[in-house]
């Protein structure tokens, strides 16, 4: 009889201990309700004991996140963005946290979201699109997590680690918009910086031509002035050489004309026979009939008396062959 009775209080046992024994995690916050009414709440980590009758209701205390879905804003401009933010939180005030929102997380992440999108639409409301994209964007995030803080612990019991702003947005139908004018406006810089670029590469072609004629100018000058140094003092060592055997300078121009004239068989010279080109083959002296005019005045008109007291030359005859010395004086 013994054995049968311990047989039915044993389990009975166990079960009213395994109801009346409950653990608490290091992340975790503990509350005890009795009727759905709260009769405890500060339970440090650890094993716990309780009424059989008492419920226990366990909340993660770590930091959560509340990423939440993306919303328009109207700026000052009366200008809408799509805003996608996401919210850091945990629960502070387990007691509030419960009778606000009855232990619901879902409830709580809802409610949340409510007022920090509030904030943002009343901070996005005070500003232009270039001020909470570039300019006061972190400072936005800064005043929405100090403004909640005043108020959401004491409504929820939740604390509010961060708030943040993951992306800033056109509507779909404004950005297209928006990127032609930015394409146009880039357009119109790089036609600016081309034309600009085009203009000054005509200036410096228009330079360094202007400097290409100066330098081949004076080139050009400097080679005609050093030409006619050269030809002055050419001319007066032909004429210093000249005056000392005419005869001999004259005799050796016309053998190299001679030569020039006849070095290829091909060649047709067509010339009167009484003409000065061949007054060396019609002296049998080998002389030429008329001394060449002196490039000076003063010697034309003795040239000339020259020229014509030739046809008195003496009839003497002297062999001539091709090693037969020019004499710079004329015979007897």
């Amino acid at each position: 009889m013994y054995k049968a009775i311990a047989f039915v209080i044993l389990p009975i046992v166990a079960i009213v201990g395994s109801l009346s024994i409950f653990t608490v995690q290091e992340t975790e916050l503990a509350l005890m309700l009795r009727f759905k009414k709260i009769v405890g709440d500060d339970f440090a980590p650890g094993l716990h004991f309780k009424s059989p009758i008492n419920n226990i209701l366990t909340f993660d205390k770590r930091i959560q996140t509340l990423d939440a879905p993306p919303e328009q804003f109207l700026t000052v401009e009366k200008k809408n963005l799509i805003v996608d933010s996401f919210v850091k939180w945990r629960i502070i005030d387990i007691i509030t946290y419960y009778k606000a929102v009855s232990g619901n997380q879902q409830r709580a992440r809802d409610r949340l979201g409510e007022i920090i999108a509030d904030g943002l639409r009343s901070e996005f409301g005070k500003r232009t699109i270039k001020e909470v994209v570039s300019g006061d964007r972190i400072k936005i995030m800064g005043i929405i997590t100090k403004e909640a803080n005043t108020n959401v612990p004491k409504l929820l019991g939740i604390k509010i680690i961060d708030v943040r702003i993951k992306r800033i947005d056109l509507p779909p139908e404004v950005s297209t918009s928006v990127y032609r004018r930015m394409e146009a406006e880039r357009e119109r810089v790089a036609k600016k910086w081309r034309s600009q670029g085009e203009a000054d590469a005509v200036r410096i072609r228009a330079n360094a031509d202007r400097e290409r004629i100066e330098v081949y100018s004076k080139a050009e000058r400097d080679s005609e002035q050093i030409r006619g140094e050269g030809e002055a003092i050419s001319a007066d060592t032909y004429a210093k050489a000249y005056n000392q055997n005419q005869e001999f300078y004259t005799l050796y121009r016309s053998l190299n004309a001679y030569k020039t004239a006849f070095s290829n068989r091909n060649d047709m010279l067509i010339i009167t026979p009484d003409s000065d080109f061949f007054n060396y083959f019609k002296d049998i002296n080998g002389k030429k009939s008329f001394y060449p005019i002196s490039t000076t005045e003063n010697e034309v008109s003795s040239k000339k008396e020259v020229i014509e007291k030739e046809v008195s030359v003496k009839n003497k005859l002297i062999p001539f062959s091709s090693k037969t010395p020019v004499l710079d004086k004329e015979l007897d």
